[in-house]
């Protein structure tokens, strides 16, 4: 059976194991709070019209939680419900936050394009570019990075549950005879 559930939390490494970057900077609890209580529009970077990539997955929740959903696709037309969009500077207005789900060699990109159109970047797991992530804080827009949306509204909000979600903590299996 396997473990692998959309936005699945990153495996933990042994203390001591050099993993990279310090990211702690750009996972700041209040931060994260802060962002998700005061915004209600995202566009979603990469949002795949496939019901099985966890960009939509994301996307289907976000909007089920009250955001409103741009896409940003330039191969789609329309996904879930709502006209996509082939960059950020296509959008038609300002959005709260921009939520990243492409590789993170695009991210400098990203961050020029969003630019005086948001307020917040998310970059999702695995999606780590620091460089782009300080340019983006000179340009006054917040990061969060390594971090999952949904994950995050949902531990946030109160909202977790075992759906599309694993704490690896806690399992059906029995550890032994009582």
């Amino acid at each position: 059976m396997s473990d692998v559930i959309a936005c699945d939390l990153a495996p933990r490494l042994p203390p001591g194991t050099n993993a990279g970057p310090d990211l702690s900077r750009y996972q700041d609890a209040a931060r994260i709070r802060r962002i998700l209580s005061s915004a209600r529009t995202v566009a979603i970077v990469g949002l795949s019209p496939k019901e099985l990539r966890a960009s939509y997955f994301v996307g289907f929740y976000l909007q089920r939680n009250g955001y409103r959903i741009l896409p940003v696709n330039p191969m789609e037309r329309e996904i879930l419900g709502e006209t996509s969009f082939p960059s950020l500077s296509a959008l038609p207005e300002p959005v709260d936050v921009v939520n990243v789900f492409r590789a993170p060699a695009a991210v400098p990109g990203i961050v020029e394009e969003a630019a005086g159109k948001t307020k917040a970047l998310w970059l999702q797991y695995g999606v780590i570019h620091e460089e782009a992530a300080r340019r983006a804080e000179a340009l006054g827009i917040e990061v969060v990075m390594d971090r999952c949306m949904k994950v995050e509204h949902a531990r946030h909000q109160g909202r977790l549950h075992w759906l599309g979600f694993s704490t690896r903590r806690i399992g059906a299996r029995r550890t032994g005879t009582p």
